[in-house]
């Protein structure tokens, strides 16, 4: 199960990054909403604050918000319903360590100069803890409805990456499909380490080699122990083909936390029912193969929510990087 590359020290980009990945390390965060909502696409968003700052207390890595502009049924999740960096902003201000995740911005259906201000802005107002998560987006209806071509998404995604990274520069001259800068403006503010750090979602229409060059972590899906850790191996060598260290890796898993700390793991939707001592074992199975993080998400958990942060604070982060 190992993988076949040895981690060593990833770089040091801000202090949201450098908490949730470690090398030969994982840590655990969530996904916001914190909170059952199997039965409906919309949660209720109830006691959000407070249960952000329970996970915050309780010693959880991170909380992650996504970008769901729409209420799209073929999708069943409207997200946080919060704008991602609205939200960004408010929970900027009511925590001070944790991390915080997008996981991901839809770069093909945003200006690039908006998301690069908005996601500086939210990095400086919380000390340095914002990780950008992006992607090209994979629900077809929100395109037509933001007058904006799904198919031509990846070389967008692509120019708009690079668009975001050039507004971290100062007074930046380059020109591409989203527009033209001379060198005489400047984007303020910048983040806090003159950089943010950027994780590509799944393949976001890109190959694996230009993903390997670029990204500074790769979010992938939950997949079988023994398919996972050939995708993280193959994904690495293509880090070592393109010059560069190994990259930190993190994938996202629904869980719903039974009282019996012995029950099996039983497949739900990305991730499954499960017992406090397997899901031990299988984070821990995540760990060997170069997983760097996981964030974990409730929608499905049947038991109290608090309770059951409680019980993963008690239970199962002492096993695991804070």
């Amino acid at each position: 199960m190992h993988t076949s590359l040895e981690q060593v020290d990833f770089d040091s980009i801000n202090r949201g990054y450098n908490r949730i990945f470690k090398p030969n390390r994982l840590s655990i965060g969530l996904v916001i909403p914190i909170e059952n909502y199997a039965d409906n696409s919309v949660p209720t968003m109830e006691d959000h604050i407070e249960r952000v700052q329970l996970a915050e207390n309780l010693g959880f890595a991170s909380i992650w918000l996504r970008d769901v502009p729409f209420d799209v049924p073929s999708f069943g999740d409207a997200g946080q319903i919060f704008d991602p960096f609205v939200y960004l902003g408010l929970l900027s201000g009511i925590t001070k360590n944790i991390t915080l995740g997008v996981s991901s911005i839809v770069l093909p259906t945003r200006h690039p100069a908006h998301v690069a201000k908005a996601a500086a802005s939210a990095d400086v107002l919380s000390k340095g803890r914002l990780v950008l998560g992006v992607a090209s987006g994979d629900r077809p209806e929100e395109y037509p409805a933001l007058n904006e071509s799904y198919d031509d998404r990846s070389i967008r995604f692509r120019e708009s990456f690079s668009y975001i990274k050039r507004m971290w520069q100062d007074k930046p001259a380059f020109n591409n499909h989203y527009g033209q800068l001379d060198g005489n403006i400047n984007m303020l503010p910048k983040p806090v380490s003159n950089k943010l750090p950027l994780i590509i979602t799944g393949s976001s229409q890109q190959n694996i080699s230009w993903i390997a060059e670029n990204s500074n972590a790769w979010m992938t899906y939950p997949r079988k122990l023994d398919d996972q850790t050939h995708v993280i191996n193959h994904f690495q060598h293509k880090v070592k083909e393109a010059g560069r260290a190994v990259q930190p890796i993190m994938q996202p898993l629904y869980i719903d936390l039974v009282d019996d700390p012995d029950f099996p793991p039983t497949p739900i939707h990305l991730g499954f029912r499960i017992g406090t001592r397997h899901l031990i074992n299988y984070l821990s199975s995540l760990e060997s193969i170069g997983v760097n993080h996981v964030a974990l998400n409730l929608r499905f958990n049947q038991l109290n929510i608090p309770a059951t942060l409680k019980r993963i604070a008690d239970e199962i982060l002492p096993n695991f990087s804070a």
